[in-house]
C-alpha cells in the first residue's frame, strides 16, 4: 500500500540504522513528543537498534495520559447524572479518576457511549431531546478541529441539549515548558506529524532558534522515525539548530488554515494543568 509499505521496509530501515551509527560520535538525548511515536518505537524495537550513545526520552505523553485527575473526576461526575448521555472516544473509558473510571460507571448503568466521530454525538442529541448530551473533547491539536466543528454545527442546528467538556491541549507550550526546566536533558525533538498536519511547524521555528534545539517533524512508521532520528543527530553533530520536516507527504509549514481558523473561532487559549507536569501556560 502506497505511503505505508515503503515506510515499513526492513531494508530501508537497516540502511537508516547504519547511517545513524556512522554519524554518531557522542551521546545525545532525543525526545519523541507523541505517545503514538513511542508506541511505534517500542513495537518495532527501534530503541534497541540505535547506537548506545542515543537515548530516546519518551514524553511528554499522549493527551489521554496527561489529562489531569480533576478533569477525569469532572467527567465522571457528569456521566453519573441521570439526565445525561455522555459521549467519548473509547481511549478515555479506562483512564482512572479518584474512585472510578468511565467504563466502570457504564457497567453500573450510566449512559456512556463510545463514538468514533464527534459528529455522532450530535445525532444522539437530536434523537434524545429529553436528555443532555455531553461530548468529552480530548486530544492534541489533531482532534481539536473536529470538536470545534461539533460546536459550530450544534450552534447551526440550535441544539439546546448539547454540551462539551473540553480537555484539548497544545503541544508547543509543553515543549517550551520542558526546555525551560532547570533539569532539562533534551537536546533534540521529534515533532508529532499529526499535530503539524493541522498546525504546521511555524510555531516551532522560534523554539528551535531560542533554545538552540533541532526539531524534526516525523510520521509514525519505522522509516519515518528512523529518518527523523538521523536528521536530528546530523544537526546535533554539525552544531545546527533548525526545524526540518521529514513528514513532507502530509505536513506543510502553515498547516491546515481552515482548521486553524475554525478552532480560533470556537476556542479560547488558557493555562491548563497536565498530569505529571503541573500547570502549563497557554496549553489549551
Amino acid at each position: 500500500m502506497k505511503y505505508l509499505a515503503e515506510y515499513r521496509d526492513p531494508a530501508t530501515a537497516k540502511k537508516l540504522v547504519a547511517a545513524i551509527a556512522s554519524i554518531t560520535t557522542k551521546p545525545w538525548n532525543i525526545m519523541e513528543v507523541c505517545g503514538g511515536q513511542t508506541h511505534s518505537i517500542i513495537k518495532y524495537g527501534i530503541d534497541q537498534l540505535l547506537p548506545n550513545a542515543i537515548n530516546l526520552i519518551h514524553g511528554p505523553g499522549c493527551p489521554v495520559c496527561v489529562t489531569p485527575l480533576e478533569y477525569i473526576d469532572k467527567a465522571l461526575a457528569i456521566a453519573q447524572l441521570p439526565e445525561v448521555i455522555f459521549c467519548s472516544f473509547g481511549d478515555m473509558l479506562r483512564v482512572p479518576g479518584s474512585h472510578h473510571d468511565l467504563l466502570g460507571l457504564k457497567a453500573q448503568g450510566a449512559d456512556i457511549r463510545i463514538v468514533y466521530s464527534p459528529l455522532e454525538s450530535l445525532t444522539i442529541a437530536q434523537q434524545h431531546p429529553d436528555k443532555q448530551v455531553v461530548f468529552f473533547g480530548v486530544g492534541f491539536e489533531t482532534t481539536a478541529p473536529a470538536t470545534a466543528l461539533l460546536a459550530y454545527q450544534a450552534k447551526q442546528l440550535a441544539l439546546k441539549n448539547f454540551s462539551l467538556l473540553v480537555c484539548h491541549v497544545r503541544v508547543p507550550p509543553v515543549m517550551e515548558a520542558l526546555l525551560n526546566s532547570p533539569n532539562n536533558q533534551v537536546q533534540g525533538f521529534l515533532g508529532a506529524g499529526h499535530v503539524c498536519s493541522i498546525m504546521g511547524y511555524h510555531e516551532y521555528l522560534p523554539l528551535a532558534a531560542h533554545f538552540k534545539m533541532p526539531i524534526v517533524i516525523t510520521g509514525f512508521e519505522p522509516v519515518d522515525i528512523l529518518q527523523g532520528i538521523y536528521l536530528c543527530i546530523k544537526q546535533l553533530e554539525e552544531g545546527r539548530f533548525e526545524v526540518e520536516n521529514e513528514y513532507r507527504r502530509v505536513v506543510k509549514e502553515q498547516g491546515n488554515l481552515p482548521a486553524q481558523q475554525l478552532m480560533q473561532s470556537v476556542f479560547n487559549i488558557v493555562d491548563r494543568p497536565w498530569r505529571g507536569l503541573d500547570n502549563i501556560a497557554a496549553a489549551v
